[in-house]
């Protein structure tokens, strides 16, 4: 299972990248290896605010329909198209191509987990 260093983590699978007061937000490894292969991803609308702990987006997989969190509090500023056409992207590189959603964030990131505290959680 990969778990970047850089990253952080939330306990419902969700990685976070902070960049210059916006947060890049995914699914882990662990998820897409759970999920098994993504069929479709259901988006947020771009300029929608959203709370830390919100369910933003749906992830269909041949196994099951989940629940991706907005992991802080935040405006939605961009989402990732790509994923319309080419859902395969959240198996295929989750940290990369994969990413979901950017967030403008309201404050400071809390709450989140390094990637030691999210290996143990999942290990």
């Amino acid at each position: 299972m990969n778990t970047p260093d850089e990253l952080q983590y939330t306990a419902e699978h969700e990685w976070v990248r902070i960049e210059a007061g916006e947060a890049v937000v995914g699914i882990t490894d662990f998820a897409q290896d759970s999920l098994g292969d993504v069929v479709y991803v259901s988006l947020p609308e771009p300029g929608s605010a959203v709370t830390g702990g919100q369910s933003v987006a749906e992830v269909e997989s041949t196994k099951s329909v989940s629940e991706i969190y907005a992991p802080l509090a935040g405006t939605v500023v961009a989402v990732n198209e790509a994923l319309a056409d080419q859902p395969e992207l959240l198996n295929h590189d989750p940290y990369g191509a994969g990413w979901i959603m950017r967030l403008r964030l309201d404050g400071p990131p809390e709450g989140l987990l390094d990637a030691a505290a999210y290996r143990s959680l999942v290990e």
